[in-house]
């Protein structure tokens, strides 16, 4: 611990490429946007199969169970369900490839 090979603070700390605890306001913003965009991506498909008379299960299933960004409350925007940690919420933006995967939905309570 102590002597001539004594760790650095970069050794002491653990990971080198810290996450910050919470998202800055250009995160949120890129989020609310991503969210906005898959909520028209799905209303474009509802319209032309509509448009064709045609149905998709999956796209009904969708627009059943999640709900669009204005609907979201911010805290589901943000934050995500997980057991480990102590309140049960941690930010979004600590899931890999959080920009990739939509989390729409959490355990009810929580």
């Amino acid at each position: 611990m102590f002597g001539a090979f004594r760790p650095t603070n970069a050794l002491f700390g653990g990971l080198l490429w810290k996450i910050p605890w919470r998202l800055s306001k250009f995160q949120k913003a890129r989020q609310r946007k991503r969210l906005r965009s898959v909520d028209a991506v799905v209303a474009t498909i509802e319209t032309a199969l509509a448009r064709k008379g045609e149905t998709l299960k999956a796209l009904d299933t969708w627009k059943e169970t999640m709900p669009t960004e204005a609907e979201m409350l911010p805290k589901d925007k943000y934050t995500i369900f997980d057991r480990k940690v102590k309140r049960y919420r941690k930010g979004i933006h600590k899931l890999p490839k959080w920009t990739r995967v939509s989390q729409r939905l959490n355990p009810p309570g929580y």
